[in-house]
Order: structure tokens, then sequence, then C-alpha cells
């Protein structure tokens, strides 16, 4: 099976490329999903102190 592929790849003009390439955009993926988890477990305070807040605006704005 190893061998299979390794005739394969050396077969296919630029399939080193786009093996390189999938790589490179799965570990950009796996960063940009890591990141923005780590950025919303960081402001998760924040933003559910602003959207109290705003909230409690509108409903005493539409009170009055």
């Amino acid at each position: 099976m190893l061998e299979f592929l390794k005739r394969r790849l050396k077969s296919e003009k630029g399939a080193m490329d786009k093996i390189i390439v999938t790589l490179l955009l799965v570990v950009v993926g796996v960063g940009a999903v890591v990141g923005l988890t780590t950025w919303m477990n960081t402001n998760k305070g924040t933003m559910q102190n602003s959207a109290t807040t705003i909230i409690g605006n509108v409903t005493t704005d539409a009170q009055n």
C-alpha cells in the first residue's frame, strides 16, 4: 500500500505541492478555530456584561 502511494506521488506532477498546500490549509484552519475559541473564552464575561447593560437600557427606555 505504501509503495503504491509512493509510485503514485512520483508519477503525478505537482502531487506533493497539493499535499503541502492541503496540510497548510488544515493547520491554518485549526489555528483559526483555536484562536477564536480562546478569544471567545477570554472575552466571554465582557460580552455578557455589555449585553446585560444594553438589554437593561432598552427595557428601561421601552417602559418610559
